[in-house]
Order: C-alpha cells, then sequence, then structure tokens
C-alpha cells in the first residue's frame, strides 16, 4: 500500500445508479461512505437486489472506524443489514432520520442491539482514526441528508451525493452554499460528487413545484387521489398530506414501507401531519370518494408494490374505480420503464385517470443539473474529480464539462467499481483493482446466487429445458429403458409429439452397437448449456447431451438447457 496517500475505492456506485459504497482508506485507517443497494437489471432473473462486493475487505474488518451515511434512501442505505456482519459490526454514523430509517431494516434482520449507531448533525467534527469527518446539508428528495468534508493526513476530500441547489426545500435546510466556499479555501485534493442529472440544462426545479402540482390535482379531482411515490421519498409525502389537509381528504398510507416510513417520521418530527389526517383503510369506506387521498408504493412498477397490486386487481384494500385520479410522482429508473408503463396502462384500463411524466410537474428530480456542477466545481476547486452516481455516459458528459471549465482531462478520474485512486497533493492516479463483482440477493440468501446460475436462468428464460431419462447396463453402457423426455419452455409435448419421438430416436441411435458421439463432435456455436452440470457426469450423460443438442438444434435452431438423467442398474 502507498504511503501518505489516500486511497479512494468504490465498491458500488460508479459507472452504474445505484449499491453506492466508496471506500476512503489511510495507511490502516478506513472509513466507508454508504453502502446501498442496486435494484435488478432485466436479465437478473428472479434477483431481488444486488449488492456491493466487500471481497477487498474481508480482511480488513479490523480496520474499518466507521459507515457514514448520507441519507436514508435505498441506494445508500439498503446493504447495511446484509453486510455489516461480514465487515464485523463497525459503527455507523448518520442524521436522525437517515438512522432512524435504517433502524427498521436492522430490526428486520433480528440486528437492533448488535450495531452500533451514532446520530450525526451538520457542524459537527468526527474522528474516526486518522480521519475526520464534517458534515453539512445538501438538499435531495429526503430531508437530512448531509455530504462530507474528510482530512486525512493527505489533504481534505470532499464526497457529495444526490444533491442539489433546493433554495426552497421542504425541509428547510438547503444545500449550505457558505460551507461549500469554506471547504474550498482548504484546496480539496479531490471531490466524490454526483452527475447523473449531467444532461440537464440549467438548473433543477425546486421540489415546492410539486407542492403546487398536488394542489392543482386536489383541487379539481372529483374522486379519490392515489399517489405513488419512493417510500422513502418523505418530503414528498408531506406536500401530499399538506395539499390533503387543505382540501379536507383524509389521507391513508398504502403499502408496508411507505407505512413504516411515515410512522417513523412522524415520530422523529420530520412529518407535521395534522390530528386525524391519517386514517386506517378500513376506514375510509364510510367516506365519500372526494375525501380520500391514499399514498403508496408502487412508482417504479414492482410487482409486489401497492400500485401494481391495485393495477393488477389484487389489492385487498383497493380496487381501482372509474373517477379515480392516479399520480405516479417519480420517473423511471432505467430499466424499470416497461413495467412503469405497464401498470399505467393497466390503471387506464380499470377507469382512472393517470397523472405521470410530463403532463404536469408531479416530481422533480433530486439531483444537480449543469449549472449546479458548474457551480459546485467553482465554489470548491478541487484538484481531482470524480464523477459517480451515473452511468458511464453520465460520466464522460461530466467529464466534458469540467473540461470546459479548464479542468485538465487527467484530473477528472472516470473510476469503475473497484478502482483504486490514489491521491495527495497535486497527484492522483488510477493505481489499482479490487476485487468486485455483482453480489445477488434470492430470497433472504446473500452470494448463493452466482453470475453463472444468472446465466442458466437467462437460458432456461430464453430456450427452455429438455429433461432427457434413460436407464443404462452398468457394465455394457447399454440403453435398459427410456429414454423418457421432459420439456419445459421448450416445446408443448401435447403438440410436438413428432419432435419428441425423433428426439428419442437420436437419443437411441446414440446407444446403439458401433455408434458413438466423439466428445467435441458440436461446434462451438452449437454447443448447448456449456458450463452446466448434467444430473449425473458421465460418458452416458455426456453422449447424450452432444446427440440431442446437435439434433434439436439441426431441427429447430434452438438452444434448450439439456439435462441428461442416467440411471445405472
Amino acid at each position: 500500500m502507498a504511503k501518505n496517500k489516500l486511497r479512494v475505492i468504490p465498491l458500488g456506485g460508479a459507472a452504474e445508479v445505484g449499491r453506492n459504497m466508496w471506500v476512503f482508506e489511510y495507511d490502516n485507517d478506513i472509513i466507508i461512505c454508504d453502502m446501498g443497494v442496486m435494484f435488478p437489471e432485466s436479465e437478473m432473473m428472479g434477483v431481488d437486489l444486488v449488492l456491493p462486493d466487500i471481497t477487498y475487505l474481508r480482511d480488513k474488518t479490523d480496520q474499518i472506524r466507521g459507515i457514514f451515511l448520507t441519507h436514508g434512501h435505498e441506494d445508500h442505505i439498503g446493504s447495511v443489514p446484509w453486510l455489516i456482519g461480514d465487515l464485523g459490526f463497525p459503527p455507523v454514523y448518520g442524521t436522525t432520520l437517515t438512522l432512524g430509517l435504517l433502524a427498521n431494516k436492522l430490526k428486520e434482520h433480528k440486528l437492533q442491539n448488535r450495531v452500533e449507531t451514532n446520530t450525526i448533525s451538520p457542524g459537527d467534527r468526527i474522528s474516526a482514526g486518522v480521519f475526520t469527518i464534517e458534515p453539512f446539508y445538501i438538499s435531495h428528495s429526503i430531508p437530512d441528508a448531509v455530504g462530507f468534508g474528510i482530512t486525512s493526513p493527505a489533504g481534505f476530500a470532499l464526497y457529495i451525493t444526490d444533491w442539489k441547489l433546493d433554495h426552497t426545500p421542504v425541509d428547510g435546510w438547503p444545500t449550505e452554499i457558505d460551507r461549500l466556499t469554506e471547504f474550498g479555501r482548504r484546496n480539496p485534493i479531490v471531490l466524490v460528487t454526483d452527475c447523473v442529472r449531467v444532461e440537464a440544462k440549467g438548473y433543477t426545479p425546486s421540489e415546492r413545484i410539486v407542492g403546487d402540482a398536488f394542489d392543482q390535482i386536489f383541487a379539481t379531482a372529483p374522486g379519490r387521489i392515489i399517489t405513488a411515490t419512493f417510500a422513502s421519498n418523505i418530503s414528498r409525502v408531506q406536500m401530499m398530506i399538506n395539499a390533503a389537509a387543505d382540501y379536507g381528504r383524509k389521507v391513508i398510507p398504502i403499502g408496508r414501507s411507505m407505512e413504516n416510513n411515515v410512522a417513523i417520521a412522524r415520530e422523529l418530527g420530520y412529518l407535521d401531519i395534522p390530528e386525524g389526517i391519517l386514517i386506517r383503510p378500513n376506514e375510509m369506506r364510510s367516506l365519500p370518494d372526494d375525501q380520500i387521498a391514499i399514498v403508496c408504493t408502487g412508482s417504479q412498477g414492482e410487482p409486489m408494490a401497492a400500485l401494481s397490486r391495485m393495477a393488477n386487481r389484487d389489492h385487498r384494500n383497493i380496487t381501482i374505480q372509474q373517477g379515480d385520479t392516479v399520480v405516479v410522482s417519480a420517473t423511471p429508473i432505467p430499466g424499470n420503464e416497461v413495467s412503469v408503463y405497464r401498470v399505467i396502462d393497466n390503471l387506464y384500463r380499470l377507469g382512472a385517470n393517470v397523472i405521470y411524466g410530463s403532463d404536469m410537474p408531479v416530481h422533480v428530480s433530486g439531483h444537480a443539473a449543469q449549472e449546479e456542477l458548474k457551480m459546485l466545481l467553482n465554489l470548491v476547486q478541487p484538484q481531482f474529480v470524480v464523477p459517480f452516481h451515473g452511468d458511464y455516459r453520465h460520466m464522460m458528459r461530466y467529464k466534458l464539462l469540467a473540461e470546459s471549465m479548464g479542468f485538465k482531462g487527467d484530473h477528472v478520474m472516470m473510476a469503475e467499481p473497484g478502482s483504486i485512486m490514489e491521491f495527495s497533493q497535486n497527484a492522483g492516479k488510477v493505481s489499482g483493482r479490487a476485487p468486485v463483482g455483482h453480489v445477488f440477493v434470492d430470497g433472504v440468501t446473500v452470494g448463493d446466487i452466482g453470475s453463472v446460475v444468472v446465466r442458466d436462468r437467462q437460458m432456461l428464460a430464453k430456450d427452455g429445458i429438455l429433461m432427457v431419462v434413460v436407464s443404462v447396463d452398468q457394465q455394457t453402457g447399454e440403453l435398459v429403458a427410456g429414454p423418457d423426455i421432459v420439456s419445459r419452455g421448450f416445446v408443448s409435448m401435447r403438440d410436438s409429439t413428432d419432435l419428441i419421438d425423433a428426439t428419442k430416436d437420436a437419443v437411441r441411435k446414440a446407444f446403439s452397437n458401433g455408434y458413438v458421439v466423439p466428445a467435441r463432435e458440436l461446434s462451438d456455436g452449437d454447443e448447448t448449456a456449456e458450463g452446466n452440470t448434467p444430473t449425473f457426469s458421465s460418458p452416458s450423460s455426456r453422449k447424450i447431451k452432444d446427440a440431442v443438442g446437435r439434433f434439436l438444434y439441426d431441427k429447430t435452431r434452438r438452444r434448450p438447457m439439456i439435462i441428461p438423467v442416467v440411471m445405472e442398474v
């Protein structure tokens, strides 16, 4: 390890949107900034969450001085309960609301008594090994968001994620421009910053304009109003509650995470809810439709979230009806567009009026646009910049933006997950690569589902599976019984009897006297289910796999996953 240098390593969050986790390391001291999840991409079949890869830290757990969380969104705190045990349960630092939202997750994982949490506030100075961390307010789409000034013997660094220059934020705490100016006087060696909205010109609008849009909707909607947003978007929930109170409506939170987060934020004082406004789902039956407002999860088309279940007519409390107004107060995360628009289609079919997208300003981003990004660079004047919280194109656009302001191209570092960057005064470079990959959560298991399993699932989804069951003589290798064939997702057994019978003949031919399929008779392009271990590994299994794979590809130009089951008798 290089001495007297600050090492900055993204274990997630660089060249991607989600699973933010950044390691700051100096000699034998490590702090971690954020520990989030990423929601799976469409090709990640059956995966529930994607976590950062902590391989780099597994033999360094005794050096971790703390986990510092910027705010309570899933892509910044969601991995804590999944990974903190493997990191040796280091102390966790966050603002009041952030720790409140985290506490509920720790409780679900039965870790509430094992994790040390420490409440921090802007203006504090926290010591963690050789590091001094100074939180400061930044505006985002959730209250109590902060950035971090990080001092080490190598110099001063800034970590600012998920921010914008909202001068009228709902929580009353704008981004602290005066602190940024003061930080700039310290000659930062590196600025690590959000870049996901770099393609947008100008400034990101204030969250307040969403409140104005809600006011218009609540003033004119004839029936029930159903608003879908992120459960952690407490500011958006507050504006919805404000509009409901102004127009005499009761509010019903729907969805487990929404109900939990509303309760936590109210208890901690981050939601101002007039007495009697909140009611339970069973209480709305006695109210006319124009006195009901529902706030729910499902703005990203998640299959099990409340709005999706309403759109599919399988929600136990809410049935969409003519006259309902549904507000989708979010933009689709890249990759979720198809799911979101499918939900909107179904809502329209059920008679609802749906407000989304550019219809009205029912959503504004929580991220800085070009002019704000320029302003930050001018205020801070860092020696080096590392854009993140964006796909690679966002990072490249940020690099071009910084170069247009006079930054040298090699002073804007294009990090990827695992990039080991080293900084000292007037020096910065990528010195190596930490081992990183995708860590999948499937159900309650972490890491059991790897890339090979996901690839198998993709193959099953593409061409299906064909199971060939035979009995062979243990001594001679001759076919004794079978073959029996089972197809799932490849062809219909009932409608493809000729193909199934011909496939059986191909298996019999493979076992007939004098016929042996060479181990590599198939070309690489015709190989079927490469890398998958058959139920029983044997020459007979290989023979079946090669013969059936070749035959089916010749007949159908498809490559189902072939599972030979060979029973020796």
